[in-house]
């Protein structure tokens, strides 16, 4: 069963359309060039909520000079047919002046969290995430936002801005989708040409050999050693950084050069077994595409049947993948 959401444009648009939903309502925010993982994003809001919400925008302030906002895929049309089969009720895909009536002369600092890994490679991107999700907050007054954990920085940083400018909103995080091959689901993957997207595999064979680390006990900074093997023997990928992350604080655990062990601000998060719940991230480029992905991991827990439980998901994993 089908069923064709509202698109809108203005605010006006919006309020209007808001004003005719009645009950709890969930929003995913979305710069459109959809894939299936944003579908699952809207699919999990259906669970949560009665009505829900779709922004489809291309922010201008979180692109700085000479990154790919002008070149950034564009697709209304089957962004529109796409949401048509998950559940989506309303769409706002408003012009940059809807967003922005007047120029943008206010930022939001989200403090350490957002001067690291991603924050240090692009210095003005999650003070622009930070400012539309919070005015598209505001004007859609949701009762849930739902994110991707593939974006797992900008998750944290997220939840601090909306938990110390007391927004009303719950934030939901929702798992990684993945290609058949393993590659994380994103809009920038359709930049990756044949032979790029091969070696782009390499990310996650990476991250499957940290956690597998992880599993097996090793400490933050064997688990980094572990995964930046994988990325030498893969050849062709420029790193920008590997690192081990607390998923609760955002602290820095261990990393690559350049990668300072601090920042988080938060609280540790402790699993059942008393490790903690930690996080890997890893951010390279394959060609002139820039990737991210993370998987989460348990530290300081020893589990050798665990690791040897990985170590064979790995190769399932990566056995008859997808060119």
């Amino acid at each position: 069963m089908t069923h064709h959401p509202l698109l809108v444009h203005t605010r006006a648009q919006l309020a209007d359309a808001l004003a005719r939903l009645s009950s709890t309502k969930a929003l995913v925010m979305t710069m459109g060039a959809l894939h299936a993982g944003h579908l699952e994003l809207v699919r999990e809001a259906r669970r949560l909520a009665d009505h829900v919400i779709v922004t489809i925008f291309v922010n201008p302030t979180q692109f700085a000079p000479g990154e790919d906002y002008d070149a950034y895929p564009r697709t209304l049309d089957a962004d529109m047919d796409a949401l048509e089969s998950v559940g989506a009720d309303l769409v706002w895909a408003p012009a940059p002046q809807d967003v922005y009536p007047t120029p943008a002369t206010v930022s939001i600092d989200p403090g350490p969290i957002a001067r690291v890994l991603e924050g240090k490679t692009r210095p003005t991107h999650f003070s622009g995430v930070a400012l539309v999700c919070s005015k598209v907050a505001n004007l859609v007054r949701p009762d849930v936002a739902l994110y991707g954990q593939k974006d797992a920085q900008q998750l944290a940083v997220l939840r601090t801005v909306f938990a110390q400018l007391d927004i009303p909103v719950r934030i939901h995080a929702v798992p990684i989708v993945r290609a058949r091959d393993g590659v994380a689901l994103s809009s920038r993957n359709q930049y990756l040409s044949d032979d790029e997207r091969v070696r782009a595999r390499a990310l996650s064979r990476a991250l499957l050999r940290g956690v597998a680390a992880a599993e097996a006990g090793a400490d933050a900074a064997r688990i980094v050693e572990a995964c930046r093997a994988v990325i030498d023997e893969e050849g062709g990928i420029e790193l920008d950084y590997i690192a081990v992350v607390d998923a609760g604080s955002f602290e820095i655990l261990a990393g690559t050069d350049g990668v300072p062990v601090d920042g988080g601000g938060g609280a540790p998060t402790l699993l059942p077994d008393g490790s903690r719940d930690g996080r890997i991230l890893i951010a390279a480029r394959v060609g002139t595409t820039r990737l991210i992905d993370n998987m989460e991991a348990p530290l300081g827990a020893v589990s050798p049947t665990t690791g040897a439980g990985v170590a064979s998901r790995v190769a399932s994993q990566h056995t008859g993948e997808d060119a």
